[in-house]
């Protein structure tokens, strides 16, 4: 892939958007709550795919999860209950909080203004319990909706220029973020949290 040389766009986009005491002040953005965005996706003409709500347990504990390398076996192809582990642990709704303007529904991993951007989507190959096809992650219903039936993991890999550990990956997550979603508070920094996001992910 060809190196982006041309930075001038994004450091123009980055100085235009920098914080400052007098940017803070002078902004007269107010919410509108009465067109505040939903925070899910919707796909409801698509039959819903129920996951499996028990969590298996690890056996480690989560100061050394963090802490230390763990082994894991590179050629294990996750089955249903590992992808719903896996979905409900980074973008699962863990909580919820009512408010006069309505209800809020935390996820495991915060986002900015607790607006949860981001939709995530599973591409895999046949699975032990999950056909091969494209999916969309439903928090709302812990559930997938499929998009795509077949293997798509040959896009993926064209996409990313033929990296290795996409070819050979039995599944992928693909991470994306829904504009308006976030724009809707913080306008123009916006693409910026999506840079902090994809950072993370």
């Amino acid at each position: 892939m060809t190196v982006n040389s041309e930075l001038e766009a994004a450091w123009k986009y980055h100085s235009a958007t920098n914080h400052s005491y007098a940017s803070v002040h002078n902004n007269l953005h107010f919410l509108d709550w009465a067109n505040r965005p939903f925070p899910f996706k919707a796909y409801t003409a698509l039959e819903p795919l129920a996951l499996p709500r028990e969590a298996r347990q690890t056996g480690v504990a989560a100061l050394s999860a963090i802490a230390e390398s763990i082994c894991t076996d590179s050629s294990a192809v996750p089955d249903l209950e590992a992808l719903a582990q896996l979905l409900y642990l980074t973008a699962g709704i863990t909580r919820h909080r009512k408010y006069p303007s309505g209800n809020i529904h935390f996820r495991a991993a915060a986002c900015t203004g607790a607006l949860y951007e981001v939709e995530l989507y599973a591409v895999c190959g046949d699975l032990v319990d999950l056909e091969a096809g494209v999916y969309h992650f439903s928090p709302a219903e812990f559930a997938l909706r499929r998009l795509r039936a077949g293997d798509y993991r040959s896009v993926l890999s064209e996409a990313t220029a033929s990296e290795t550990s996409v070819i050979h990956a039995p599944l992928t997550i693909i991470c994306t973020c829904t504009y308006w979603r976030n724009a809707w508070k913080y306008q123009a920094r916006t693409y910026r949290h999506f840079g902090w996001i994809t950072a993370l992910c």
